[in-house]
């Protein structure tokens, strides 16, 4: 079985942040999800802070990554299926591509 690393990319910011009913909401669909595919999400990963740390290849540290809102990584899972077609089906349900965000699908090496 191949391993698929999910990367996150949330729709734009709302303009307010959501309610703690929306909230919960879109916490339920995640359980649902995390509930349909079972062993199959190997990690359920976490969100990610819009901030971080830039390391330059001559070994300098800078604030960062700055992008586009729309480039910003919100997060990540991994998942374990056959082939591509699987990981797709399993993608069209994950609650990010359910509220506009893009999941950007990518198979590991397996070097290790």
């Amino acid at each position: 079985m191949a391993k698929f690393l999910f990367i996150y990319r949330d729709p734009a910011e709302p303009a307010s942040p959501p309610s703690p009913e929306q909230m919960q909401a879109f916490l339920a669909m995640w359980g649902d999800w995390f509930q349909k595919y079972g062993t199959a999400i190997l990690d359920g990963g976490d969100g990610l802070h819009p901030t971080g740390k830039l390391l330059k290849t001559d070994g300098t540290v800078s604030d960062g990554p700055y992008v586009e809102s729309k480039e910003i990584i919100g997060g990540f899972s991994v998942v374990q299926c056959d082939n591509y077609d699987l990981a797709v089906g399993i993608a069209r349900d994950c609650p990010i591509a359910k509220i506009g965000g893009t999941i950007e699908i990518r198979e590991f090496a397996g070097f290790n």
